[in-house]
């Protein structure tokens, strides 16, 4: 529901499918056309509200909670997205419910191909979160988005079916109650086959092209790693395990210990690049074993190498199935 006064400030009911949903993301996903820095500045200045309160870009919401949107000017951006979501195309919707590789009442796990944003961004489309009508299958709520992957990481990927669950598995993320494994082939061998990875990681770079960096004055980021195979001192395959889950962590932690990731440009640069290996980032996110939501079971999900990666891994004489 959304109710304009003379004034021209709207307030805006939050729907069941927003529930949960940060305040910056439910403007960018009902006024994509307002810049972030129109919103920071609302913020800022209180023109934002919810429930009657001031709000903070990384406020959750909850279904029935009303926004308080302020009036723009004529010809401004501003026009709220009330129709129906962009139809998802029947490749994209196939290729979404072929990668599902676990499903029950409470939550979906995915396979996500690599290239596939999880959210939208400046230039960008094409993702995730616009294309979870997709994944209902028999539910009348569209899957939530509980945590997130890089667009050239591939693997597992999951959903909750409902906000019950949505509660529930966020909380599991953000407590680190989860054993997250990920697969990487990297440029040599580390000085040490398995060990921890402690290096603070701060922003470096314009926006856009910013990149994270060892600064002892950064954020606290730490991974487990361990060495489970080498070709010829060439090329290592990493198991890669995550204690904390700041952006790009085990991208720059590879960087920050001399052993790049294949394939990744912005860390390891053209010298990551091999050839006759896909030119594509090698990281893969390939188990992870969380409570259920529901029963509180322990409950473990892997994911397959897709077809690119896999080939990569047999180049070099690795055999994941064996893993």
């Amino acid at each position: 529901m959304s109710e304009t006064g003379q004034s021209g400030v709207r307030h805006i009911a939050v729907k069941a499918d927003d529930d949960g949903v940060r305040v910056d993301r439910w403007f960018k996903r009902h006024f994509p056309d307002v810049p972030y820095g129109q919103l920071a500045k609302w913020l800022r200045t209180g023109q934002v509200r919810v429930d009657g309160g001031r709000a903070k870009p990384g406020g959750r919401l909850s279904a029935g909670q009303q926004v308080r949107v302020p009036p723009t000017a004529a010809g401004d951006a501003g026009t709220e997205r009330t129709g129906a979501p962009r139809p998802v195309s029947n490749a994209d919707a196939s290729g979404l419910r072929d990668s599902v590789i676990y499903r029950d009442d409470h939550l979906i796990a995915l396979n996500k191909p690599a290239g596939l944003a999880v959210q939208g961004g400046t230039g960008t489309t094409r993702h995730l979160d616009g294309m979870l009508d997709a994944l209902r299958f028999d539910a009348e709520e569209r899957p939530r988005l509980v945590h997130r992957l890089d667009k050239d990481t591939s693997g597992l990927l999951i959903l909750a079916r409902t906000r019950q669950a949505a509660r529930a598995l966020s909380a599991e993320f953000q407590g680190r109650t989860m054993d997250k494994v990920y697969w990487a082939l990297v440029l040599g061998v580390p000085d040490v086959e398995a060990g921890t990875v402690d290096a603070p990681l701060a922003k470096r770079g314009p926006q856009g092209g910013e990149r994270m960096t060892h600064d002892d004055d950064g954020q606290h980021a730490e991974t487990d790693y361990r060495v489970l195979d080498h070709a010829a001192r060439r090329i290592s395959w990493l198991e890669l395990m995550p204690r904390t889950g700041r952006t790009h962590q085990l991208r720059a932690h590879c960087a920050a210990i001399g052993n790049p990731i294949l394939g990744d440009g912005k860390y390891g640069g053209r010298d990551s690049f091999l050839p006759g290996m896909a030119k594509r980032l090698h990281l893969h996110a390939h188990a992870l074993t969380l409570n259920h939501p529901e029963t509180g079971v322990r409950l473990e999900l892997t994911a397959p190498l897709d077809r690119e990666l896999a080939e990569s891994w047999k180049k070099v004489g690795f055999r994941p199935e064996t893993a």
